[in-house]
C-alpha cells in the first residue's frame, strides 16, 4: 500500500473496483455507486462508505486466507467440541456453524501457521467418525447493506388485521381518521422517496445543467398510499437555455460551467430545443440506466398521453416514472394539497371512497388504461361533491381564482391555473357536518347521478348540461363518455374519459347499495356485540351490491337543446303553445325511432288519456283496445311493430307516413314495448367488427345507421328470427318537465316500467339506456333539423 494513500486516510482503490465510463464517467464496483467524473470520484473514494467498506473486505479476505471448511461431524456436534479439537493445532478465533442442516463449519484459526498445521495433518476424526478438513473457498466480496427499518414500503395491510383497527374505533369518524394513519407513507418511506429525489436531482444535474427534478402525484399532493408510485418532473427549462447561450456565446465555457460543445457531455449528442419528446425521453433512460445506482427495469413509453420514462427501484421494489412535458400536473398536486390545507375532513373522504372503490373493483387498475375508475378521478368527484353541499366544504375553482393575488396569477399550457398559495387567505367553511354524515350523503347522491347527461365541472362547481356543453370550444375536444368528469384546470380533459358504460353503472349500483347501508344502525353505531359494524361492513366486496332493490321507477332526463330543431321552430316556439307540443311530438317520433328502428324493440303506442281514465277501462278492454291500436294508424311518435314489417315485407316499400303532423293529447305519450334480443351486450365489439380498417362515413363510431346494424348483427348472432317470446315486456311514458323550455333547453322525462316479475332482467337494459338513448335521440333530432 502506498504511503500517501495511508497518510490521505484511505486504502488504495483496485483496478477491479472501478470502471470507467462513457462521458468521463466511473462507476464503484464495491460501493454500487455511479459519479459523474474524476473530483466525484476521489471525493468518493476519501469517503466513509468506501473507506468503510475496503476495510471490511480486506478483514473478510484474511478471514478465508486463515480458515478450514470442515464437514462428516456427527448432526448436532456444538461447535465448543470442535473448537476443543482444533485447539490442539493453535489458537481457534471463532467456529461458525451451519445454521440449517448443522453438517459442516467453518473453523477461523489464529493464522497461516495454525491453517498449514491443521492441513498438514492427513486424517482428522472426532467422535469416532472421519472429518474432511481442506481450506475455505474463497468467494467474491459482496456487501448487502442491513435494511433500515421503516426503509421500504409498510407491509401490506390485511383486511384481517383492517376490520380489526376499525372495530376498535368509538364511532365511524374516528374510523376515517383512522383509516388515514393506517395508508398513509411511514416516516421510513417518505424519508426513503427524499432521498432518492435528492440522488435524482444530483444524478440529472450533472448532464442537464439547471434542471430540477420535481415530484408530483400521490407522493407529495396529501393523498398518499405506502407504496405508489413516485411520479418525476423533469424540468429543462434552464437546461435549454444553458444551450442556447453556450452554442452561440464563442470561446471556451467558464471554468463552473460544463462544455456543451465536448464530445464528452451529453448535451453534445442532442438539441433539446427542437428534440421531440421521445427522443429526450431515450436520453433520460440512458441517463437513468447507466449512472444512477439501484435503478433498473428503465423503460420509454412514447405513446401514453404523458409520454414518461419508467424505472424500479432495486433495493425497495418501489416503482416510478419521469415525464417532461406535465406542468400541469404540478398545479394539480398544488391544488389538492391547499384542498387538503382548506378543511382537515378531505382527506379522510378521499382515503375511504378510494378503499371503497378499490374493494367493490371499481377502481385500481395498476398497470393502466382499462375501464376503471383511477385515484385521480375519485379524488376530484370528493373534492366536487364537497363544493356542493350547503354551505360548501370547499370553494369552486372559479372562486379560487378570484381569490388570488397578481403574482399569484398562473397559466399553464394556454390554461389559467391561478389560485392562492396559501389556504389561510380563505375564510374557514361554515358547514360543521361530521364525516359520517358526508360519506352517507356521497353514496345517496351519486347512486342516482345523471353522469352520461352532464358533464361535473370543479370548475363551476355544478353539472353542465352536455347541450351547453358541446356548444362550446373547449367541448368541442372533450372526449365525452358515460361519466363525465372535467380536470379542474385543463378544461378539455374528461379524466374518466376511459370509463365504460358497465363500469359507469356499476358504481352508480355499488353507490346505491353503500347509501342503502349508511341508513342501517349497523354503519352508525358501534356494535356491542363484537360484530362488525361502520366502514367495515362497507368495504366486503360485493356483499352490499347483491342486496340493492329492484328500482321501483325507472327515469331517464333528456336535455335536448332546441339548436336542432329547425330554425322556425326555434324562432315561434316561446310564442306560441302549438309549436311547443310540435317540437314534443318530434322528441317523441326521434325515441320511437330510436327503440324500434336502432334497438330493434316492439314499440306500440299505448291508450292515451289520464292514468284514472285508462285504470277505469276493464283488464279485458284494455287488450281490445290495444288491438284495435295495432290494426289503426300510427300517431306521434309510434312506429309500425317488427311483426307489421314482416307482413309487408312481400309488398313494394312505401314512404311512411309523416308521424308528427298529430298533436298528442296532452303533454305526454305511452308506448308498450317488448325487447327480443340482448341488443346491449357487445356493442363495442359488433361495431369494430363492423367499421373494418377503413370505415366509410356511414360507418363513422356513433352514427344511427352503425348502431342499427349493430343491432341488427346481435340478433343474428343470437340466432336471427324473433324468439317465440320477448326477453321482457315494458312501458314508457314521455312527459314534458315543468322546466322544459326555459334557458333553451327542452326538458323531458322518460319513465320506464317493466312488468313486475321481469324487473330485474329489465335492469340491465334500463342502464344501457341510460347512456345510449339520450345521445342517439339528440343525434336523430340534428339529423332531421
Amino acid at each position: 500500500m502506498d504511503m500517501e494513500v495511508e497518510e490521505a486516510g484511505m486504502a488504495e482503490p483496485t483496478l477491479d473496483d472501478l470502471e470507467s465510463l462513457p462521458r468521463g464517467g466511473f462507476r464503484c464496483r464495491l460501493c454500487h455507486v455511479t459519479v459523474a467524473n474524476k473530483p466525484s470520484l476521489d471525493d468518493h473514494l476519501r469517503g466513509k462508505k468506501h473507506q468503510r467498506l475496503e476495510s471490511l473486505r480486506s478483514i473478510r479476505q484474511d478471514q478465508e486466507l486463515r480458515s478450514v471448511f470442515v464437514s462428516g461431524f456427527p448432526k448436532g456436534t456444538p461447535a465448543s467440541e470442535l473448537s476443543d479439537y482444533f485447539e490442539a493445532y493453535g489458537e481457534v478465533v471463532n467456529v461458525v456453524m451451519d445454521k440449517d442442516k448443522g453438517v459442516y463449519a467453518i473453523v477461523e484459526l489464529q493464522d497461516r501457521e495454525v491453517l498449514e498445521k491443521v492441513l498438514a495433518q492427513p486424517q482428522h476424526s472426532l467422535g469416532g467418525q472421519k472429518l474432511r478438513v481442506k481450506p475455505r473457498e474463497k468467494k467474491d466480496f459482496k456487501y448487502t447493506p442491513p435494511r433500515k427499518q421503516g426503509s421500504a414500503k409498510r407491509e401490506q395491510l390485511s383486511p384481517e388485521k383492517l376490520a380489526q383497527e376499525l372495530c376498535q374505533a368509538d364511532d365511524v369518524d374516528a374510523q376515517m381518521t383512522r383509516m388515514v394513519q393506517l395508508f398513509e407513507f411511514s416516516e421510513g418511506e417518505r424519508r426513503l422517496r427524499d432521498l432518492l429525489v435528492t440522488l435524482f436531482q444530483e444524478v440529472f444535474l450533472e448532464f442537464f445543467p439547471g434542471s430540477a427534478i420535481l415530484p408530483f402525484g400521490s407522493s407529495v399532493n396529501g393523498f398518499d398510499v405506502s407504496g405508489c408510485d413516485l411520479d418525476l418532473f423533469l424540468e429543462l427549462e434552464k437546461t435549454k437555455k444553458f444551450q442556447a447561450s453556450a452554442k452561440s456565446a464563442p470561446g471556451p465555457p467558464a471554468e463552473d460551467e460544463p462544455d456543451s460543445h465536448s464530445e464528452d457531455s451529453i448535451l453534445s449528442d442532442i438539441d433539446l430545443a427542437s428534440a421531440t419528446v421521445p427522443e429526450v425521453l431515450e436520453l433520460v433512460a440512458t441517463v437513468l440506466r447507466k449512472c444512477v445506482p439501484g435503478v433498473h427495469h428503465v423503460q420509454v413509453v412514447p405513446n401514453a398521453r404523458r409520454p414518461v420514462v419508467k424505472f424500479c427501484h432495486k433495493d425497495s421494489g418501489l416503482r416510478g416514472d419521469i415525464s417532461i412535458d406535465n406542468k400541469l400536473a404540478l398545479r394539480n398536486t398544488r391544488f389538492l394539497q391547499l384542498c387538503t390545507e382548506i378543511d382537515e375532513r378531505v382527506r379522510p373522504l378521499v382515503y375511504v371512497v378510494r378503499h371503497w372503490a378499490k374493494q367493490q373493483a371499481l377502481a385500481g387498475n395498476p398497470f393502466g388504461g382499462g375501464p376503471l375508475l383511477n385515484n385521480y378521478a375519485l379524488t376530484l368527484l370528493v373534492l366536487f361533491f364537497l363544493q356542493t353541499r350547503s354551505p360548501p366544504v370547499l370553494p369552486t375553482v372559479a372562486r379560487l381564482k378570484e381569490l388570488s393575488e397578481d403574482e399569484e396569477q398562473t397559466v399553464v399550457e394556454g390554461w389559467d391555473c391561478s389560485f392562492p398559495k396559501d389556504s389561510t387567505q380563505l375564510e374557514p367553511s361554515g358547514n360543521k357536518e361530521n364525516l359520517c354524515a358526508l360519506l352517507a350523503d356521497f353514496f345517496r347522491i351519486f347512486g342516482d347521478y345523471d353522469f352520461p347527461g352532464c358533464l361535473i365541472s370543479l370548475q363551476e362547481g355544478q353539472p353542465l348540461p352536455l347541450p351547453s356543453v358541446l356548444q362550446s370550444e373547449v367541448g368541442s375536444k372533450l372526449k365525452l363518455g358515460p361519466f363525465n368528469l372535467q380536470d379542474p384546470f385543463e378544461l378539455s380533459h374528461n379524466v374518466a374519459a376511459n370509463v365504460n358504460e358497465k363500469t359507469a353503472l356499476r358504481f352508480q349500483r355499488c353507490c346505491q347499495a353503500a347509501s342503502k347501508y349508511c341508513r342501517s344502525l349497523q354503519y352508525q353505531r358501534k356494535s356491542s356485540k363484537g360484530k362488525i359494524w361502520g366502514l367495515v361492513r362497507l368495504f366486503q366486496p360485493g356483499t352490499a351490491e347483491a342486496e340493492v332493490p329492484v328500482a321501483a321507477e325507472f327515469v331517464i332526463n333528456l336535455p335536448l337543446t332546441l339548436a336542432v330543431l329547425p330554425a322556425e321552430t326555434h324562432e315561434l316556439l316561446c310564442q306560441a303553445r302549438d309549436f311547443q307540443l310540435r317540437c314534443f311530438q318530434k322528441v317523441c317520433a326521434g325515441i320511437a325511432f330510436i327503440l324500434q328502428d336502432v334497438l330493434k324493440c316492439s314499440c306500440l303506442e299505448a291508450q292515451q288519456g289520464s292514468e284514472e281514465e285508462r285504470q277505469a277501462v276493464p283488464e279485458g278492454k284494455q287488450g281490445e283496445q290495444q288491438t284495435e291500436a295495432k290494426a289503426g294508424p300510427l300517431s306521434a311518435g309510434c312506429k309500425r311493430s317488427l311483426d307489421e314489417e314482416e307482413a309487408d315485407s312481400s309488398s313494394p316499400s312505401s314512404k311512411r307516413p309523416r308521424t308528427d303532423t298529430l298533436v298528442p293529447e296532452g303533454e305526454s305519450m305511452t308506448w308498450d314495448c317488448a325487447t327480443w334480443h340482448k341488443v346491449w351486450l357487445g356493442r363495442r365489439r359488433v361495431r369494430r367488427q363492423l367499421r373494418g380498417p377503413q370505415p366509410d362515413q356511414q360507418q363513422a363510431a356513433g352514427s344511427l345507421e352503425l348502431e342499427a346494424k349493430v343491432s341488427e348483427a346481435i340478433s343474428q348472432q343470437e340466432g336471427g328470427g324473433k324468439p317465440a317470446d320477448p326477453l321482457f315486456h315494458f312501458s314508457v311514458c314521455a312527459r314534458v318537465r315543468a322546466d322544459a323550455f326555459v334557458k333553451q333547453d327542452m326538458r323531458i322525462s322518460l319513465c320506464f316500467e317493466p312488468a313486475p316479475e321481469q324487473a330485474a332482467a329489465f335492469q340491465e337494459f334500463f342502464h344501457f339506456l341510460q347512456g345510449f338513448l339520450p345521445r342517439a335521440v339528440e343525434q336523430h333530432l340534428a339529423r332531421e333539423a
